[in-house]
C-alpha cells in the first residue's frame, strides 16, 4: 500500500496486480461526465476490479448497488488490455488533490508512462463547441495525438486532481492529458460522456459500443424536458396535466 498524508488526509492504494502503461481516470466532478465515461469503460471492456484508493480524513461514502457496497475509488484491468481505468466516485476537495495524485502516481510510478482523464467542465458554450478538447504535455501530444483529429482547448487552467496530475507531467517524463468537453449542470451529462467515450475511442483505438448510453442520453433529455414544461406550466399559473410528482 502506497501512502501520502497531509495534517487532515491520508490516502492509500491496494491493489492485486501490477497498473498497466496507461492509466484512465473519472473523477467526481461537475455534472460527472468523465465518471459516467469511465464506468462506462469498465463495462463495456470487461474489466475486472484490481484495486482501490482508500482515504482517511475526508469525508467518506461508500456506494452501493443492489444491496452491495464498493470502494468510492476503484482501479479495473484485465489481462490483455494495457490500460487500467480509475473510476473515482469520491470528491476530491482542491486541497487535498495534490496529496491524492502523488498517492496513485508514486504506486504506479515504475509501471505507467501516461496518465489520461476524461473531465466535464463548466464552461459557457454554444453548440459548435459540443466536441471534445485536449489539453496535453508535449509527450502525450507527441505520442497520442498527431492523428486523433481532436482540437486543443484554447486557454483557461486547471486545478484540483486535473491540475495536480498535469503539473506531475510538467515535472516529470509522465506524459499526461485532460480530454474537456464543456457540461452541464444536470447530473449525469450523458451527452458530455458520449463526447468523452468517443475521445477515448478515438486516441486509444477503442471498440466501444455506445449504443445502450446513447439511448440513456435520450431518456434524460426527455426527464428534463418533461421537468421544464412541468415548471412553466406551474409558474404559467397552470396544473400540469400529471400531478403525480408534484
Amino acid at each position: 500500500m502506497a501512502l501520502r498524508s497531509t495534517e487532515r488526509a491520508q490516502f492509500g492504494v491496494t491493489h492485486d496486480s501490477a497498473p498497466t502503461e496507461t492509466l484512465l481516470c473519472g473523477f467526481s466532478e461537475f455534472g460527472l461526465a468523465g465518471l459516467t465515461a469511465a464506468d462506462y469503460l469498465v463495462k463495456q471492456l470487461d474489466l475486472t476490479q484490481t484495486g482501490h484508493v482508500a482515504a482517511e480524513g475526508l469525508p467518506a461514502i461508500t456506494p452501493f448497488s443492489g444491496g452491495t457496497p464498493r470502494n468510492h475509488t476503484r482501479l479495473f484491468s484485465r489481462e490483455g488490455l494495457d490500460l487500467t481505468v480509475l473510476v473515482g466516485e469520491l470528491f476530491i476537495p482542491v486541497g487535498m488533490a495534490k496529496p491524492f495524485a502523488d498517492a496513485v502516481l508514486d504506486w504506479a510510478e515504475e509501471e505507467i508512462a501516461e496518465v489520461a482523464v476524461l473531465s466535464g467542465v463548466p464552461v459557457a458554450h454554444g453548440p459548435e463547441q459540443h466536441q471534445a478538447f485536449y489539453i496535453a504535455t508535449e509527450d502525450y501530444r507527441a505520442h497520442r495525438l498527431e492523428d486523433a483529429d481532436l482540437p486543443p482547448m484554447g486557454g483557461g487552467f486547471l486545478d484540483g486532481v486535473n491540475g495536480a496530475l498535469m503539473q506531475r507531467g510538467l515535472d516529470s517524463e509522465l506524459r499526461v492529458a485532460v480530454f474537456a468537453t464543456p457540461a452541464h449542470a444536470q447530473t449525469p451529462d450523458v451527452e458530455a460522456a458520449l463526447r468523452l467515450l468517443d475521445a477515448t475511442e478515438r486516441v486509444y483505438d477503442l471498440d466501444v459500443d455506445t449504443e445502450p448510453l446513447e439511448s440513456f442520453a435520450e431518456e434524460v433529455r426527455q426527464h428534463y424536458a418533461e421537468l421544464a414544461a412541468r415548471m412553466q406550466s406551474v409558474e404559467g399559473g397552470r396544473q400540469p396535466e400529471d400531478r403525480m410528482y408534484m
